[in-house]
């Protein structure tokens, strides 16, 4: 197969340029210039900007309008918050003359089939370590959802239960990986969990500026951000950016899994990762939305993401903008005085695929069929309807 890239990591160069999966120099925006390291380059994976519209859900308080920046539009192999992540980190990946790449996650991390279908994009082979069950871990993982994208691209997947997964942790299996991978001649670039470290923090940095820009053009000024929480480095962007940068919006961030403080420790390392000089207190609210645990769906929440789909047309996944919706509007039922007459911007992350893995349980949600009961008075012929 023909490479996508030259032997200096960069696009090839022909009479015309439409700038998708090209390499170009990053300057950052003016408010973060003090922060370091600055990356030197981004790859163009995402589509982008994804546009914002307004969300008409119900019973919302007094005044209170929410808005939807539309993540999940960022392309479909690659939708979600995760490409903005991969546009620095595999610009690094390339700079340092990796030929493949290592990450991990759960098993149907949508982290890893993006980040799969963007290194095949840029010609790098993919090894995913994915957390499964102990007693499907010896056993083919199937097609359902992510799976089904990382197989078809090719990724190598790696499977590891969820007991060794806890004791021995993510840092060490990749390690592990790319230690085997460096015996066997290769260069592999490891990307964490989620994407989510320091150079990872800076997609939504840009994110940031680019909500600016479509602020800039409208009559709309956020007063609020509402965003999921599963690794922590989408929220490190979105809290940073808005706190240096003129959005000046109190980013509300809603954990799936782990527990607040161990997320505002964690932010703290990534933006001291910056030289940011910011308390992370300061500058997100983290709420605990988890439920049931990760990846786990109670009934109600669920039957929310069927709700808000008939009510407006948005499909929430189940993982994360689902449960971080649910936390949203639970919290507004609650504290209805904190959110009243505020302009609030939800990012939908994306995460499609993940409801795939959830059909047994929407199931008994969506029996809204039938068969159409056509009168036998309505002619018949043979041949009459063609079939496409």
């Amino acid at each position: 197969m023909e490479s996508t890239r030259n032997a200096d990591g960069e696009a090839p160069t022909t009479e015309m340029s439409f700038g998708f999966l090209t390499k170009k120099p990053y300057t950052p925006p003016s408010w973060a210039l003090h922060l370091s390291p600055i990356p030197s380059h981004v790859f163009s994976l995402g589509h982008l900007p994804t546009p914002i519209h307004k969300w008409n859900l119900p019973n919302l308080p007094n005044n209170t309008e929410v808005w939807l920046k539309r993540d999940d539009l960022s392309g479909m192999q690659l939708s979600g918050n995760k490409v903005r992540k991969l546009e620095f980190l595999l610009a690094d990946a390339v700079a340092q003359g990796a030929d493949c790449i290592i990450t991990i996650g759960g098993i149907q991390s949508n982290h890893c089939r993006a980040t799969a279908v963007a290194a095949k994009y840029l010609n790098l082979d993919c090894y995913v370590i994915l957390r499964t069950s102990k007693v499907l871990v010896d056993q083919d993982p199937g097609l359902v959802g992510n799976l089904l994208v990382e197989r078809l691209v090719g990724a190598h997947v790696q499977l590891i239960s969820k007991e060794e997964y806890a004791k021995i942790g993510s840092v060490a299996l990749t390690n592990v990986l790319k230690d085997k991978l460096l015996k066997e001649g290769r260069r592999p670039y490891v990307i964490p969990v989620g994407g989510s470290n320091s150079l990872g923090t800076w997609g939504y940095i840009e994110a940031i500026r680019e909500i600016e820009q479509q602020v800039q053009t409208s009559t709309s000024k956020f007063d609020d951000i509402v965003v999921a929480c599963g690794s922590g480095g989408t929220i490190a962007g979105l809290s940073l950016g808005s706190w240096l940068g003129p959005l000046r919006a109190k980013v509300h961030a809603f954990s799936v899994c782990d527990d607040p403080d161990y997320f505002y420790n964690f932010v703290q390392g990534l933006i001291d990762g910056l030289n940011a000089g910011v308390n992370s207190c300061d500058i997100v609210e983290v709420i605990n939305a988890k439920g049931q645990g990760y990846a786990m769906s109670t009934h109600e929440e669920l039957k929310f993401v069927k709700e808000i789909a008939a009510a407006t047309g948005v499909v929430l996944d189940p993982v994360y903008s689902g449960k971080a919706a649910y936390g949203m509007m639970k919290d507004m039922a609650e504290n209805p005085k904190k959110w009243e007459g505020r302009k609030v911007l939800f990012i939908h992350t994306g995460g499609l695929l993940g409801l795939f893995d959830k059909v047994d349980q929407m199931s008994p949600l969506v029996g809204n069929w039938q068969r159409m009961d056509v009168h036998e008075s309505v002619p018949r012929k043979e041949g009459s309807g063609k079939m496409f």
